[in-house]
Protein backbone atom coordinates (compact mmCIF):
# COMPACT_ATOMS: atom_id res chain seq x y z
CA UNK A 1 0.00 0.00 0.00
CA UNK A 2 1.48 3.42 -0.95
CA UNK A 3 1.45 6.49 1.31
CA UNK A 4 -1.57 8.04 -0.38
CA UNK A 5 -3.66 4.86 -0.10
CA UNK A 6 -2.57 4.43 3.52
CA UNK A 7 -3.49 8.03 4.33
CA UNK A 8 -6.89 7.79 2.62
CA UNK A 9 -7.76 4.48 4.28
CA UNK A 10 -6.69 5.84 7.67
CA UNK A 11 -8.75 8.98 7.12
CA UNK A 12 -11.80 6.93 6.12
CA UNK A 13 -11.42 4.78 9.22
CA UNK A 14 -11.11 7.86 11.41
CA UNK A 15 -14.19 9.44 9.86
CA UNK A 16 -16.18 6.25 10.34
CA UNK A 17 -15.09 6.07 13.97
CA UNK A 18 -15.98 9.74 14.49
CA UNK A 19 -19.44 9.21 12.99
CA UNK A 20 -20.00 6.21 15.23
CA UNK A 21 -18.92 8.29 18.24
CA UNK A 22 -21.30 11.08 17.24
CA UNK A 23 -24.16 8.61 16.86
CA UNK A 24 -23.44 7.13 20.27
CA UNK A 25 -23.34 10.62 21.78
CA UNK A 26 -26.62 11.57 20.12
CA UNK A 27 -28.23 8.33 21.27
CA UNK A 28 -27.29 8.96 24.90
CA UNK A 29 -27.88 12.72 25.07
CA UNK A 30 -30.94 13.98 26.98
CA UNK A 31 -33.95 14.74 24.82
CA UNK A 32 -34.10 18.51 24.48
CA UNK A 33 -37.81 18.89 23.80
CA UNK A 34 -41.00 17.40 22.45
CA UNK A 35 -41.80 16.81 18.79
CA UNK A 36 -44.86 16.65 16.58
CA UNK A 37 -45.59 13.38 14.81
CA UNK A 38 -48.43 11.91 12.74
CA UNK A 39 -50.66 8.93 13.33
CA UNK A 40 -51.53 6.19 10.88
CA UNK A 41 -54.67 8.11 9.94
CA UNK A 42 -52.69 11.30 9.30
CA UNK A 43 -53.69 13.17 12.45
CA UNK A 44 -51.06 15.14 14.36
CA UNK A 45 -49.91 13.99 17.77
CA UNK A 46 -47.53 15.62 20.25
CA UNK A 47 -44.78 13.52 21.80
CA UNK A 48 -43.38 15.12 24.94
CA UNK A 49 -39.72 15.26 25.88
CA UNK A 50 -40.46 13.01 28.85
CA UNK A 51 -42.08 10.37 26.65
CA UNK A 52 -39.18 10.46 24.20
CA UNK A 53 -36.65 10.28 27.03
CA UNK A 54 -38.42 7.26 28.49
CA UNK A 55 -38.32 5.61 25.07
CA UNK A 56 -34.63 6.37 24.66
CA UNK A 57 -33.80 5.08 28.14
CA UNK A 58 -35.62 1.81 27.46
CA UNK A 59 -33.63 1.05 24.30
CA UNK A 60 -30.26 -0.61 23.93
CA UNK A 61 -30.11 0.70 20.38
CA UNK A 62 -30.40 4.29 19.25
CA UNK A 63 -33.30 6.72 19.12
CA UNK A 64 -32.56 9.27 16.41
CA UNK A 65 -34.39 12.57 16.02
CA UNK A 66 -34.17 14.99 13.07
CA UNK A 67 -30.84 16.79 12.91
CA UNK A 68 -28.92 14.18 14.88
CA UNK A 69 -25.95 12.24 13.45
CA UNK A 70 -27.13 9.14 11.63
CA UNK A 71 -30.71 10.34 11.17
CA UNK A 72 -30.40 11.19 7.46
CA UNK A 73 -28.60 7.93 6.69
CA UNK A 74 -31.31 5.94 8.49
CA UNK A 75 -34.28 7.62 6.85
CA UNK A 76 -32.96 7.17 3.32
CA UNK A 77 -34.02 4.31 1.07
CA UNK A 78 -32.34 3.12 -2.11
CA UNK A 79 -34.78 4.88 -4.43
CA UNK A 80 -33.25 8.31 -4.01
CA UNK A 81 -36.33 10.10 -5.37
CA UNK A 82 -38.06 9.11 -2.11
CA UNK A 83 -37.12 11.82 0.39
CA UNK A 84 -39.19 11.39 3.55
CA UNK A 85 -38.58 12.56 7.09
CA UNK A 86 -39.78 10.42 10.01
CA UNK A 87 -40.39 12.21 13.28
CA UNK A 88 -38.23 9.62 15.04
CA UNK A 89 -36.08 6.63 14.10
CA UNK A 90 -35.48 3.63 16.35
CA UNK A 91 -32.49 1.39 15.56
CA UNK A 92 -33.04 -1.86 17.49
CA UNK A 93 -30.19 -4.18 18.35
CA UNK A 94 -32.46 -7.07 19.29
CA UNK A 95 -36.01 -8.28 19.79
CA UNK A 96 -36.44 -6.37 23.06
CA UNK A 97 -35.88 -3.05 21.28
CA UNK A 98 -38.30 -4.04 18.52
CA UNK A 99 -40.96 -4.79 21.13
CA UNK A 100 -40.35 -1.44 22.81
CA UNK A 101 -40.57 0.47 19.53
CA UNK A 102 -43.73 -1.30 18.34
CA UNK A 103 -45.41 -0.80 21.72
CA UNK A 104 -44.55 2.92 21.69
CA UNK A 105 -45.87 3.30 18.14
CA UNK A 106 -49.11 1.55 19.04
CA UNK A 107 -49.58 3.52 22.27
CA UNK A 108 -49.40 6.78 20.34
CA UNK A 109 -51.04 5.52 17.14
CA UNK A 110 -47.99 6.49 15.11
CA UNK A 111 -47.57 5.95 11.41
CA UNK A 112 -44.99 3.15 11.36
CA UNK A 113 -42.42 2.18 8.71
CA UNK A 114 -40.00 -0.76 8.95
CA UNK A 115 -36.71 -0.68 7.05
CA UNK A 116 -34.46 -3.66 6.44
CA UNK A 117 -32.45 -3.21 3.23
CA UNK A 118 -34.39 -0.18 1.97
CA UNK A 119 -35.10 -1.73 -1.44
CA UNK A 120 -38.80 -0.85 -1.62
CA UNK A 121 -39.24 0.99 -4.93
CA UNK A 122 -42.24 2.80 -3.47
CA UNK A 123 -40.32 3.86 -0.35
CA UNK A 124 -42.58 2.01 2.07
CA UNK A 125 -39.71 1.50 4.51
CA UNK A 126 -39.66 5.19 5.41
CA UNK A 127 -42.36 7.79 6.11
CA UNK A 128 -43.11 11.43 6.76
CA UNK A 129 -43.84 12.33 10.37
CA UNK A 130 -44.13 8.85 11.83
CA UNK A 131 -41.74 6.34 13.36
CA UNK A 132 -39.24 4.41 11.32
CA UNK A 133 -37.81 1.19 12.74
CA UNK A 134 -34.41 0.84 11.06
CA UNK A 135 -33.13 -2.72 11.43
CA UNK A 136 -29.66 -2.04 10.03
CA UNK A 137 -28.06 -2.59 13.46
CA UNK A 138 -29.78 -5.95 13.96
CA UNK A 139 -27.94 -8.33 11.62
CA UNK A 140 -26.23 -11.69 11.59
CA UNK A 141 -26.59 -15.24 10.28
CA UNK A 142 -25.73 -18.55 11.93
CA UNK A 143 -25.83 -22.01 10.34
CA UNK A 144 -26.47 -25.43 11.83
CA UNK A 145 -24.90 -27.65 9.14
CA UNK A 146 -26.18 -30.88 10.68
CA UNK A 147 -29.80 -29.76 10.76
CA UNK A 148 -29.34 -27.77 7.53
CA UNK A 149 -30.94 -24.69 9.04
CA UNK A 150 -29.93 -21.01 8.94
CA UNK A 151 -30.86 -18.67 11.79
CA UNK A 152 -30.97 -15.10 10.50
CA UNK A 153 -31.55 -11.84 12.37
CA UNK A 154 -34.38 -9.70 11.04
CA UNK A 155 -32.28 -6.85 9.67
CA UNK A 156 -29.78 -9.01 7.79
CA UNK A 157 -28.90 -8.66 4.14
CA UNK A 158 -28.94 -11.51 1.65
CA UNK A 159 -25.18 -11.38 1.21
CA UNK A 160 -24.69 -12.31 4.86
CA UNK A 161 -26.95 -15.33 4.45
CA UNK A 162 -25.24 -16.52 1.25
CA UNK A 163 -21.77 -16.02 2.72
CA UNK A 164 -22.44 -18.11 5.82
CA UNK A 165 -24.40 -20.93 4.18
CA UNK A 166 -22.29 -21.41 1.06
CA UNK A 167 -19.12 -21.71 3.18
CA UNK A 168 -20.63 -24.98 4.42
CA UNK A 169 -21.87 -26.18 1.02
CA UNK A 170 -25.47 -25.21 1.79
CA UNK A 171 -27.83 -22.70 0.25
CA UNK A 172 -31.39 -21.41 0.06
CA UNK A 173 -33.18 -19.10 -2.38
CA UNK A 174 -31.94 -15.56 -1.68
CA UNK A 175 -32.68 -13.01 -4.38
CA UNK A 176 -30.33 -11.61 -7.02
CA UNK A 177 -28.77 -8.56 -5.30
CA UNK A 178 -26.74 -9.17 -2.14
CA UNK A 179 -27.61 -5.90 -0.37
CA UNK A 180 -31.35 -6.70 -0.41
CA UNK A 181 -32.89 -7.09 3.05
CA UNK A 182 -33.80 -10.63 4.05
CA UNK A 183 -37.02 -9.52 5.74
CA UNK A 184 -38.60 -7.73 2.81
CA UNK A 185 -37.62 -10.39 0.30
CA UNK A 186 -38.66 -13.37 2.42
CA UNK A 187 -42.04 -12.08 3.59
CA UNK A 188 -43.19 -11.01 0.12
CA UNK A 189 -42.27 -14.29 -1.65
CA UNK A 190 -38.57 -14.32 -2.42
CA UNK A 191 -37.51 -14.94 -6.00
CA UNK A 192 -33.90 -15.64 -6.88
CA UNK A 193 -31.44 -17.58 -8.98
CA UNK A 194 -32.32 -20.87 -7.26
CA UNK A 195 -36.10 -20.47 -6.90
CA UNK A 196 -36.91 -22.71 -9.88
CA UNK A 197 -34.88 -25.48 -8.25
CA UNK A 198 -35.48 -24.94 -4.50
CA UNK A 199 -38.74 -22.98 -4.40
CA UNK A 200 -39.34 -19.43 -3.25
CA UNK A 201 -37.80 -18.07 -0.07
CA UNK A 202 -41.24 -18.38 1.59
CA UNK A 203 -41.21 -22.07 0.74
CA UNK A 204 -38.00 -22.41 2.76
CA UNK A 205 -39.10 -20.57 5.92
CA UNK A 206 -39.28 -23.06 8.78
CA UNK A 207 -40.29 -20.55 11.42
CA UNK A 208 -40.05 -16.92 12.45
CA UNK A 209 -39.95 -14.94 15.67
CA UNK A 210 -42.21 -11.96 15.12
CA UNK A 211 -43.27 -8.92 17.16
CA UNK A 212 -46.96 -8.33 16.47
CA UNK A 213 -48.90 -5.09 16.88
CA UNK A 214 -49.58 -5.70 20.58
CA UNK A 215 -45.82 -5.74 21.26
CA UNK A 216 -45.74 -9.47 21.93
CA UNK A 217 -42.94 -11.68 20.63
CA UNK A 218 -44.45 -14.77 19.03
CA UNK A 219 -43.03 -17.79 17.28
CA UNK A 220 -44.79 -18.81 14.10
CA UNK A 221 -44.26 -22.24 12.56
CA UNK A 222 -46.30 -25.18 11.34
CA UNK A 223 -46.81 -26.16 14.99
CA UNK A 224 -47.02 -22.76 16.74
CA UNK A 225 -49.41 -20.04 15.59
CA UNK A 226 -49.87 -21.82 12.24
CA UNK A 227 -52.26 -19.14 10.96
CA UNK A 228 -49.58 -16.49 11.42
CA UNK A 229 -47.00 -18.79 9.86
CA UNK A 230 -49.22 -19.17 6.80
CA UNK A 231 -49.82 -15.42 6.57
CA UNK A 232 -46.24 -14.21 6.81
CA UNK A 233 -45.25 -16.42 3.87
CA UNK A 234 -46.40 -14.02 1.17
CA UNK A 235 -48.41 -11.55 3.25
CA UNK A 236 -45.45 -9.20 3.58
CA UNK A 237 -45.04 -6.99 6.63
CA UNK A 238 -48.76 -6.90 7.39
CA UNK A 239 -48.55 -8.79 10.68
CA UNK A 240 -45.47 -7.54 12.49
CA UNK A 241 -41.69 -7.19 12.57
CA UNK A 242 -39.77 -10.45 12.15
CA UNK A 243 -36.80 -10.57 14.51
CA UNK A 244 -35.48 -14.00 13.49
CA UNK A 245 -35.94 -16.35 10.56
CA UNK A 246 -35.25 -20.06 10.35
CA UNK A 247 -34.56 -21.18 6.79
CA UNK A 248 -34.28 -24.67 5.37
CA UNK A 249 -30.94 -25.18 3.62
CA UNK A 250 -30.02 -27.46 0.72
CA UNK A 251 -26.69 -28.97 -0.32
CA UNK A 252 -25.14 -27.40 -3.40
CA UNK A 253 -21.68 -27.18 -4.91
CA UNK A 254 -20.08 -23.76 -4.70
CA UNK A 255 -19.26 -23.49 -8.40
CA UNK A 256 -22.14 -22.92 -10.80
CA UNK A 257 -22.32 -21.86 -14.44
CA UNK A 258 -23.37 -18.25 -14.80
CA UNK A 259 -22.91 -14.92 -16.51
CA UNK A 260 -24.38 -12.90 -19.34
CA UNK A 261 -24.71 -12.74 -23.09
CA UNK A 262 -25.06 -9.16 -24.36
CA UNK A 263 -26.47 -8.35 -27.80
CA UNK A 264 -27.37 -5.17 -29.70
CA UNK A 265 -30.90 -4.00 -28.96
CA UNK A 266 -31.60 -4.16 -32.70
CA UNK A 267 -32.01 -7.93 -32.22
CA UNK A 268 -34.70 -7.49 -29.56
CA UNK A 269 -37.59 -9.05 -31.49
CA UNK A 270 -35.63 -12.17 -32.37
CA UNK A 271 -34.31 -12.52 -28.82
CA UNK A 272 -37.70 -11.98 -27.19
CA UNK A 273 -39.20 -14.68 -29.38
CA UNK A 274 -36.32 -16.99 -28.51
CA UNK A 275 -36.67 -16.24 -24.80
CA UNK A 276 -40.41 -16.96 -24.86
CA UNK A 277 -39.71 -20.60 -25.74
CA UNK A 278 -36.36 -21.04 -24.01
CA UNK A 279 -37.52 -19.80 -20.59
CA UNK A 280 -40.74 -21.84 -20.48
CA UNK A 281 -39.01 -25.10 -21.47
CA UNK A 282 -36.00 -24.69 -19.16
CA UNK A 283 -35.14 -27.36 -16.55
CA UNK A 284 -35.38 -26.46 -12.87
CA UNK A 285 -31.62 -26.01 -12.49
CA UNK A 286 -31.55 -23.27 -15.14
CA UNK A 287 -32.47 -19.69 -14.30
CA UNK A 288 -32.43 -17.12 -17.10
CA UNK A 289 -33.47 -13.46 -17.01
CA UNK A 290 -33.88 -11.28 -20.09
CA UNK A 291 -33.20 -7.53 -20.02
CA UNK A 292 -33.77 -4.91 -22.72
CA UNK A 293 -32.43 -1.49 -21.80
CA UNK A 294 -31.73 1.89 -23.39
CA UNK A 295 -29.40 3.85 -21.10
CA UNK A 296 -29.66 7.55 -20.32
CA UNK A 297 -27.45 9.86 -22.33
CA UNK A 298 -28.18 8.34 -25.73
CA UNK A 299 -25.79 5.39 -25.34
CA UNK A 300 -26.61 2.33 -27.50
CA UNK A 301 -29.24 0.04 -26.05
CA UNK A 302 -28.59 -3.64 -25.39
CA UNK A 303 -30.47 -6.88 -24.87
CA UNK A 304 -28.90 -9.30 -22.43
CA UNK A 305 -29.59 -12.80 -21.17
CA UNK A 306 -28.38 -13.48 -17.64
CA UNK A 307 -28.12 -17.10 -16.51
CA UNK A 308 -27.37 -19.25 -13.50
CA UNK A 309 -27.19 -23.01 -14.00
CA UNK A 310 -26.83 -24.81 -10.68
CA UNK A 311 -26.52 -28.34 -12.10
CA UNK A 312 -23.45 -30.25 -13.23
CA UNK A 313 -21.11 -28.75 -15.84
CA UNK A 314 -22.24 -31.40 -18.32
CA UNK A 315 -25.91 -30.55 -17.76
CA UNK A 316 -25.10 -26.85 -18.07
CA UNK A 317 -23.35 -27.36 -21.39
CA UNK A 318 -26.38 -29.27 -22.70
CA UNK A 319 -29.02 -26.86 -21.36
CA UNK A 320 -27.20 -23.71 -22.46
CA UNK A 321 -26.46 -25.01 -25.96
CA UNK A 322 -29.38 -23.05 -27.52
CA UNK A 323 -27.79 -19.82 -26.30
CA UNK A 324 -24.60 -20.66 -28.17
CA UNK A 325 -26.56 -20.80 -31.40
CA UNK A 326 -27.69 -17.16 -31.16
CA UNK A 327 -24.64 -15.87 -32.95
CA UNK A 328 -21.78 -13.64 -31.87
CA UNK A 329 -22.71 -11.49 -28.85
CA UNK A 330 -21.17 -8.16 -27.90
CA UNK A 331 -20.08 -9.80 -24.66
CA UNK A 332 -20.04 -13.35 -23.31
CA UNK A 333 -19.23 -13.85 -19.64
CA UNK A 334 -20.96 -17.22 -19.15
CA UNK A 335 -18.75 -19.81 -17.54
CA UNK A 336 -17.83 -21.45 -14.22
CA UNK A 337 -18.30 -18.98 -11.36
CA UNK A 338 -18.47 -18.97 -7.59
CA UNK A 339 -22.14 -18.79 -6.60
CA UNK A 340 -21.62 -16.08 -3.97
CA UNK A 341 -19.70 -14.01 -6.49
CA UNK A 342 -22.55 -14.42 -8.97
CA UNK A 343 -25.02 -13.33 -6.30
CA UNK A 344 -23.02 -10.11 -5.92
CA UNK A 345 -22.61 -9.51 -9.64
CA UNK A 346 -25.71 -7.33 -9.94
CA UNK A 347 -25.05 -5.22 -6.85
CA UNK A 348 -23.77 -2.29 -8.89
CA UNK A 349 -26.78 -2.43 -11.22
CA UNK A 350 -29.03 -1.51 -8.29
CA UNK A 351 -27.41 1.56 -6.66
CA UNK A 352 -30.63 3.58 -6.68
CA UNK A 353 -28.73 6.90 -6.68
CA UNK A 354 -31.24 8.14 -9.24
CA UNK A 355 -34.96 8.67 -9.33
CA UNK A 356 -36.78 5.45 -10.23
CA UNK A 357 -40.24 4.18 -11.02
CA UNK A 358 -41.31 0.61 -11.72
CA UNK A 359 -44.35 -1.48 -12.63
CA UNK A 360 -44.47 -5.27 -12.64
CA UNK A 361 -46.76 -8.20 -13.31
CA UNK A 362 -46.72 -11.99 -13.51
CA UNK A 363 -46.85 -13.72 -16.90
CA UNK A 364 -48.53 -17.13 -17.09
CA UNK A 365 -47.82 -17.57 -20.80
CA UNK A 366 -45.97 -15.66 -23.52
CA UNK A 367 -48.17 -14.92 -26.54
CA UNK A 368 -46.81 -13.33 -29.70
CA UNK A 369 -48.88 -10.22 -29.00
CA UNK A 370 -46.82 -9.58 -25.86
CA UNK A 371 -43.64 -9.32 -27.92
CA UNK A 372 -45.35 -6.83 -30.22
CA UNK A 373 -46.60 -4.75 -27.29
CA UNK A 374 -43.21 -4.67 -25.59
CA UNK A 375 -41.49 -3.48 -28.75
CA UNK A 376 -44.28 -1.14 -29.78
CA UNK A 377 -44.27 0.86 -26.56
CA UNK A 378 -40.56 0.81 -25.79
CA UNK A 379 -39.09 4.29 -26.24
CA UNK A 380 -35.47 5.29 -25.71
CA UNK A 381 -34.96 8.79 -24.32
CA UNK A 382 -31.59 10.48 -23.70
CA UNK A 383 -32.92 12.05 -20.48
CA UNK A 384 -33.77 8.73 -18.85
CA UNK A 385 -32.93 5.04 -18.87
CA UNK A 386 -35.73 2.77 -20.09
CA UNK A 387 -35.70 -0.91 -19.21
CA UNK A 388 -37.97 -3.91 -19.68
CA UNK A 389 -36.90 -7.15 -18.06
CA UNK A 390 -38.15 -10.61 -17.21
CA UNK A 391 -37.36 -12.53 -14.04
CA UNK A 392 -37.54 -16.29 -14.47
CA UNK A 393 -40.25 -18.12 -12.49
CA UNK A 394 -41.85 -21.54 -12.93
CA UNK A 395 -40.16 -24.81 -12.01
CA UNK A 396 -40.46 -25.74 -8.33
CA UNK A 397 -42.33 -22.50 -7.63
CA UNK A 398 -45.32 -23.77 -9.57
CA UNK A 399 -45.47 -27.13 -7.81
CA UNK A 400 -46.79 -25.53 -4.62
CA UNK A 401 -50.55 -25.03 -4.27
CA UNK A 402 -51.74 -21.38 -4.47
CA UNK A 403 -53.27 -21.64 -0.97
CA UNK A 404 -50.37 -23.50 0.68
CA UNK A 405 -48.89 -20.11 1.60
CA UNK A 406 -50.27 -16.60 1.38
CA UNK A 407 -48.43 -16.10 -1.94
CA UNK A 408 -50.94 -17.18 -4.63
CA UNK A 409 -49.11 -16.60 -7.93
CA UNK A 410 -47.87 -20.12 -8.50
CA UNK A 411 -48.86 -20.33 -12.18
CA UNK A 412 -46.47 -17.61 -13.29
CA UNK A 413 -43.70 -18.51 -15.68
CA UNK A 414 -42.11 -15.07 -15.63
CA UNK A 415 -42.27 -11.76 -13.81
CA UNK A 416 -42.33 -8.79 -16.22
CA UNK A 417 -40.99 -5.36 -15.21
CA UNK A 418 -41.01 -1.97 -16.88
CA UNK A 419 -38.86 0.66 -15.20
CA UNK A 420 -37.23 4.01 -15.75
CA UNK A 421 -34.62 6.07 -13.94
CA UNK A 422 -33.56 9.69 -14.26
CA UNK A 423 -31.14 12.22 -12.86
CA UNK A 424 -32.34 13.50 -9.49
CA UNK A 425 -31.82 17.10 -10.56
CA UNK A 426 -34.46 16.63 -13.27
CA UNK A 427 -38.24 16.44 -13.03
CA UNK A 428 -39.28 12.79 -12.93
CA UNK A 429 -42.94 13.45 -13.75
CA UNK A 430 -42.75 12.80 -17.52
CA UNK A 431 -40.74 9.62 -16.98
CA UNK A 432 -43.21 8.23 -14.46
CA UNK A 433 -46.05 9.12 -16.84
CA UNK A 434 -44.30 7.28 -19.67
CA UNK A 435 -43.96 4.04 -17.66
CA UNK A 436 -47.60 4.22 -16.56
CA UNK A 437 -48.76 4.68 -20.16
CA UNK A 438 -46.41 1.95 -21.39
CA UNK A 439 -47.56 -0.41 -18.67
CA UNK A 440 -51.19 0.15 -19.68
CA UNK A 441 -50.30 -1.64 -22.93
CA UNK A 442 -48.64 -4.56 -21.12
CA UNK A 443 -50.87 -5.09 -18.10
CA UNK A 444 -53.48 -7.09 -20.02
CA UNK A 445 -50.92 -9.89 -20.39
CA UNK A 446 -50.31 -10.09 -16.64
CA UNK A 447 -52.01 -11.92 -13.79
CA UNK A 448 -51.31 -9.93 -10.64
CA UNK A 449 -48.00 -8.48 -9.48
CA UNK A 450 -45.16 -9.08 -7.05
CA UNK A 451 -46.05 -7.32 -3.80
CA UNK A 452 -42.39 -6.51 -3.09
CA UNK A 453 -42.32 -4.36 -6.22
CA UNK A 454 -45.70 -2.65 -5.80
CA UNK A 455 -45.85 1.11 -6.27
CA UNK A 456 -49.16 2.96 -6.21
CA UNK A 457 -51.89 0.35 -6.69
CA UNK A 458 -55.40 1.20 -5.49
CA UNK A 459 -56.76 -0.92 -2.62
CA UNK A 460 -59.09 -2.94 -4.81
CA UNK A 461 -56.12 -4.05 -6.92
CA UNK A 462 -54.21 -4.94 -3.76
CA UNK A 463 -57.09 -7.13 -2.58
CA UNK A 464 -57.48 -8.74 -6.00
CA UNK A 465 -53.75 -9.44 -6.12
CA UNK A 466 -53.97 -11.74 -3.09
CA UNK A 467 -56.57 -13.65 -5.14
CA UNK A 468 -58.29 -16.49 -3.26
CA UNK A 469 -56.13 -15.91 -0.18
CA UNK A 470 -57.45 -12.43 0.69
CA UNK A 471 -60.25 -13.72 2.94
CA UNK A 472 -57.90 -15.77 5.12
CA UNK A 473 -55.35 -12.95 5.18
CA UNK A 474 -58.00 -10.49 6.35
CA UNK A 475 -58.95 -12.84 9.19
CA UNK A 476 -55.32 -13.06 10.32
CA UNK A 477 -54.97 -9.28 10.07
CA UNK A 478 -58.09 -8.85 12.21
CA UNK A 479 -56.57 -11.09 14.87
CA UNK A 480 -53.02 -9.77 15.02
CA UNK A 481 -53.26 -6.16 13.80
CA UNK A 482 -56.86 -4.96 14.03
CA UNK A 483 -55.75 -1.32 14.21
CA UNK A 484 -53.65 -1.62 11.02
CA UNK A 485 -50.45 -0.44 12.69
CA UNK A 486 -48.48 -2.21 9.95
CA UNK A 487 -49.98 -0.46 6.95
CA UNK A 488 -46.95 0.69 4.95
CA UNK A 489 -46.85 -2.43 2.79
CA UNK A 490 -49.10 -4.09 0.22
CA UNK A 491 -51.75 -3.63 2.83
CA UNK A 492 -54.34 -6.14 3.95
CA UNK A 493 -56.92 -3.89 5.57
CA UNK A 494 -58.59 -5.18 8.75
CA UNK A 495 -62.38 -5.28 8.85
CA UNK A 496 -62.92 -5.12 12.63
Amino acid sequence: MNRRDFFMSSLAAALATSLADLRALAASAPVAGGIEAVTGSGAKVALTAAELQELRDSLRGALLLPGQPGYDEARRVLNASIDKHPALVVQPTGAADVRTAVSFAKQHGLLLAVKCGGHSYAGKSTCDGGMQIDLSHFRGARVDPEARVAYVAGGSLLGELDHETMSLGLVTTAGTVSHTGVGGLALGAGFGRLARRLGLTVDNIRSVDIVTADGQLRRASAEENPDLYWGIRGGGGNFGVVTYFEFTLHPMQRQVTGGELVFPIARARELLEFYADFSVDAPDSLYCDAVMTAPRGGKPGVFLLSVCHSGTPADAERDLAPLRKLGQPLKDSIGPVDYVRLQRSWDRTDPRNEGEYLKSGFINDFPAQLVASILGGFQADPTRSTTVFFQHSGGAIGRVAPDATAFPHRRSKLNLFATTSWDLTADGTPHVRYVKEYWAQLQRFTDGYYTNESADEAQRFVDENYQGNIGRLTGIKNRYDPGNLFRLNTNVKPTV
